[in-house]
């Protein structure tokens, strides 16, 4: 049994001003996706130029924050909103959603592709490498701020964390999503967009990864306190989400090599709007 090592969640305290460890990791993940942008735009099937990056990012940071905090309320505490609606906007309280954030995203970045003509679908595979290192990141975050652990179990890696009154040691959950969301995810669609592919195939294979990932860790993820389990006594609402992210990411990538025939998903980016 190991016990959490009891990290203060703030990193910095300037004055009245307190910084989290959990909005760095933010900061961390939207810098990453910047650098790497920039370096992808090097390669020629690129659909936007290095100058073109900083727009993106702003974008997708939209799409995240959005995102994540709409679909926080309308997927995981739907109730509290209609009993307070108010609270959609008090951000501070927390209350971020993956899922949601994903579907901002995909929405943000394809209104910036359409301000800057260039097609969807390529922009959409452009963004495919750039979201894993905050992902992991973020699943960090959670784990320092003691948020988000595991089921109680003995296996020998099995972790106390001080803010849990059951005095439980559990799966470190988070750092198995950090690993698995953050660093395998990475690696697995950095190594599949190095050159070019048929398109909408990236984007169908971080869907199918990360809904396969997110469905796997969820067995050892203590279900959200207010809603437990779904369906069967063991489905739970992150499984639900991520089924869709399962199927729509397998199809994408059967369409998509299906129709490989009519180029690349990059090929000729910057012309079709798509």
């Amino acid at each position: 049994m190991l016990m959490h090592p009891n990290i203060d969640p703030v990193a910095v305290k300037l004055g009245p001003l307190s910084v989290h460890w959990y909005g760095l990791m933010y900061l961390g993940g939207f810098i990453a996706a910047w650098a790497i942008a920039r370096m992808r735009t090097r390669q020629p099937w690129s659909p936007i130029k290095a100058d073109q990056i900083e727009d993106l990012i702003f974008y997708g940071a939209v799409g995240v924050v959005l995102g994540g905090r709409l679909g926080y309320v309308l997927f995981y505490n739907f109730p509290q909103f209609l009993a307070d609606p108010l609270w959609l906007f008090r951000v501070w309280e927390g209350g971020m959603a993956f899922h949601g954030g994903l579907l901002g995203v995909i929405v943000a970045v394809a209104l910036y592709a359409r301000r800057i003509s260039v097609s969807v679908y390529a922009l959409w595979d452009f963004i495919v490498p750039l979201a894993p290192i905050g992902l992991g990141l973020g699943r960090l975050g959670n784990f320092i701020g003691q948020e988000l652990w595991g089921r109680p179990s003995d296996v020998p890696w099995a972790m106390v964390f001080p803010h849990d009154p059951s005095g439980l040691a559990r799966h470190p959950s988070q750092l198995y999503q950090f690993a698995l969301e953050g660093v395998v995810l990475f690696a697995i669609v950095f190594w599949y967009t190095r050159k070019p592919r048929p398109r909408l195939a990236p984007a169908g294979l971080f869907l199918l990864c990360y809904g396969c990932f997110r469905f796997l860790v969820e067995f050892v993820r203590e279900p959200d306190q207010h809603i437990g389990y779904d369906a069967l006594g063991w489905v739970t609402r992150g499984q639900e989400l991520s089924l869709p992210m399962i199927v729509v990411g397998a199809v994408l990538m059967v369409l998509a090599y299906r129709h490989a025939g009519n180029g690349p998903s990059t090929s000729s980016a910057r012309a079709d709007r798509g």
